[in-house]
């Protein structure tokens, strides 16, 4: 039986996505596979633009000279309410239509991996304010602002941290906890607009973010703990979220899906 192959090789054909995060490590890989299933991007970063204009550049690079641009940088810091609308207001003024599609990538994390005990409360308030405040004011523009009756995706980065419950994470595993409890109850609330809401919740990721403070002996450590006897990485992540953002995820809703290899 002949198929339409143009329609199942770009699922996402203009659709608009924003990923929060986007400049570097898992962020970075979800927005170049998003554009691979044929959405338009909007990249996100705080601190490095350089690093997010690369990724743009690498999406429109398979563009056509003459075709307006299929990924645009927006700079914005997820946990001010004001910026937040403003990546909105940027997406929908560039692509000139309604976002279908948000990951929320961005996130931070102590290098130092404190005990609770020795975790200061200005960092503490620095993980909650990117992590759980930021993950909140996503959701809560994109309730209001995804494109209703099929294809609205939500989509909030977590971590698998919240099923291993390891020392040293007390702080970010908690906000990531506060994560995966508000998509269960935001996919419940979006009933009838046809957006899912869902977290995935990688394990040890071999990015910037994870070898940070970490020595050699730590991340063998880790990699012993793992099934399949390495570290994550991003390409193992990104199409779990590409397959959520497409027609064919509708089904998976109020889910956390952890994407770990058998590390929790």
């Amino acid at each position: 039986m002949a198929t339409n192959s143009g329609t199942h090789s770009v699922p996402l054909k203009d659709r608009v996505a924003i990923v929060t995060g986007s400049s570097r490590g898992i962020g970075r890989d979800i927005a170049i596979h998003l554009a691979q299933l044929g959405a338009k991007l909007v990249i996100n970063y705080t601190s490095n633009s350089s690093q997010a204009d690369l990724v743009a550049a690498e999406i429109n690079s398979s563009a056509s000279p003459d075709s307006p641009p299929r990924a645009i940088v927006v700079k914005a810091d997820v946990s001010d309410p004001a910026q937040v609308k403003s990546l909105f207001d940027s997406a929908e003024k560039a692509f000139d239509s309604p976002v279908h599609v948000l990951v929320n990538s961005a996130g931070v994390l102590d290098p130092k991996l404190p005990t609770i005990a020795n975790t200061c409360l200005e960092e503490f308030d620095r993980i909650f304010s990117v992590n759980a405040r930021g993950a909140f004011l996503c959701c809560k523009e994109a309730a209001n602002r995804l494109k209703t009756g099929g294809g609205g995706r939500i989509i909030l980065l977590s971590s698998s941290l919240v099923g291993a419950l390891k020392p040293g994470y007390g702080a970010y595993t908690a906000s990531k906890a506060a994560v995966e409890t508000m998509v269960k109850i935001l996919a419940k609330e979006l009933k009838g607009t046809r957006i899912t809401a869902n977290c995935v919740a990688p394990g040890p990721i071999a990015t910037e973010l994870f070898f940070a403070g970490k020595t050699e002996e730590i991340i063998k450590k880790v990699i012993d703990e793992s099934p399949l006897c390495r570290l994550g990485e991003t390409k193992d992540v990104a199409p779990v979220v590409g397959f959520l953002a497409t027609d064919a995820g509708e089904w998976v809703n109020g889910q956390v899906i952890r994407v770990n290899g058998g590390y929790v």
